[in-house]
Parts: structure tokens; C-alpha cells; sequence
């Protein structure tokens, strides 16, 4: 296979759409959620994200990166006044809508008016669940970090709730998400069936891995 390789002042020399194109496809498959909220007059909002990242099981904590500020952020904005937001994972049978999500529009426009995906509302939880995901998230904010190399925002927050198709919990606690119809992503639009090779026993020195039976 032919090889073309960069180097720091190649890298900067791009064009800047070309340049983040370039950039976010070489961190390879991602996660891929919509993330809804509501600010504190009952307007919702949903934005799809793809940096959903495991921080901890005890407590159950994850993150992900919010973009600069120099813009409107609804999400930021509506977490930081409610605390409570909802993550859910995007199904091929809407991966466009959720696609569409992305764009900017204005704050009094819900996005799932704008691409037609149902707001679920669950006791408990102020913020609205994606009724076409299967699998769903509530989560409360606990931390905000700023980056300041690049101004960027890390939001880190607590699992308090999971809804899963209970046909995906397997008895040792793994989700089996293929089950569950979720998809991934790479780059900034591009999106992905997934095909599990295997599950492996968890690795120690002197022994190769085996295959978990599923």
C-alpha cells in the first residue's frame, strides 16, 4: 500500500474545513450520541456529539468535548443552568436526523422539532431522551474543564440512569450494543454498521486471550 505522510508544518499548512476534516478522521471510529437538554423555560435541544469518553465506573462518570465558545452552545449553556442532560445512542434508522442536528439553529428552535425525532420525557429527569434510541442515558453535571490550548471545554457527568434493551445486558454485565442497533462514526460525517470480531478474556502475563462465548 502506498504511503503519504505529513509532518507538523504540512499539517498546518492546510486549508482550515480541510485541515479539521483531516484531523478528526485520524482518531478513528468514535462514539456517536445525541445529547438533549432543556433550558429553565422549557425549551429543548438536541446536538449530536462524538467524543463521548469513559472516565469511571465508581462513580459511573464519562466526558465529552464542547467546542469553543465564540458561538451560541445551547447544550453548554443548558447544562450548566440545569445540571441534567440525557445522552442516546443514534440507530441507522435515523442517523440523518441526527446528522441535522448539527446545525446551527437558532435557540428557540428545537432540534427535535427541526428533524422530526420524538422527545421522550422520563419522571425524574428534566431533560428529554430521544424516543427512537434504544439505549439511553441519563446523566447529572459534575465538572467543567477548559482547555485552555485550544479553548475547547470538557463537560464530565455522572450516569444516573440507563434504559437498554434487556435483551443486550449479557450475564457478565457487558451491553451487547450490536443487539441494540447502535451505530459509530468517523470524521465529522461519516457513519457505521458494526461487526463484533470477538469478545476476549480479560489479559494476564504468561496467557494469551481466549474468546468469550456470546
Amino acid at each position: 500500500m502506498n504511503r503519504t505522510e505529513y509532518y507538523s508544518k504540512d499539517i498546518l499548512a492546510f486549508e482550515q474545513r480541510y485541515r479539521a476534516v483531516f484531523i478528526n478522521a485520524l482518531g478513528g471510529f468514535k462514539s456517536l450520541s445525541l445529547i438533549g437538554t432543556r433550558n429553565r423555560k422549557g425549551q429543548s435541544n438536541l446536538a449530536a456529539f462524538n467524543s463521548f469518553v469513559h472516565i469511571g465506573a465508581n462513580p459511573p462518570l464519562f466526558g465529552f468535548i464542547i467546542r469553543p465558545d465564540s458561538v451560541e452552545r445551547h447544550t453548554l449553556d443548558n447544562i450548566l443552568e440545569t445540571r441534567i442532560f440525557t445522552v442516546n445512542h443514534v440507530r441507522e434508522g435515523f442517523y440523518k436526523a441526527a446528522h441535522q442536528t448539527s446545525a446551527r439553529y437558532p435557540g428557540d428552535v428545537s432540534e427535535f422539532d427541526a428533524t422530526d425525532l420524538t422527545e421522550e420525557n422520563i419522571p425524574g429527569y428534566y431533560a428529554p431522551f430521544v424516543a427512537e434510541s434504544y439505549v439511553k442515558i441519563g446523566a447529572t453535571f459534575r465538572q467543567k474543564i477548559d482547555i485552555e490550548l485550544n479553548g475547547t471545554i470538557m463537560i464530565i457527568a455522572e450516569i444516573t440512569y440507563v434504559s437498554i434493551p434487556t435483551e443486550t445486558l449479557q450475564p457478565d454485565g457487558f451491553v451487547d450494543l450490536e443487539k441494540a442497533g447502535t451505530i459509530t462514526c468517523s470524521g465529522l460525517d461519516s457513519y457505521h454498521l458494526t461487526r463484533r470480531i470477538a469478545r476476549l478474556t480479560y489479559a494476564k502475563p504468561g496467557t494469551m486471550p481466549e474468546e468469550i462465548a456470546t
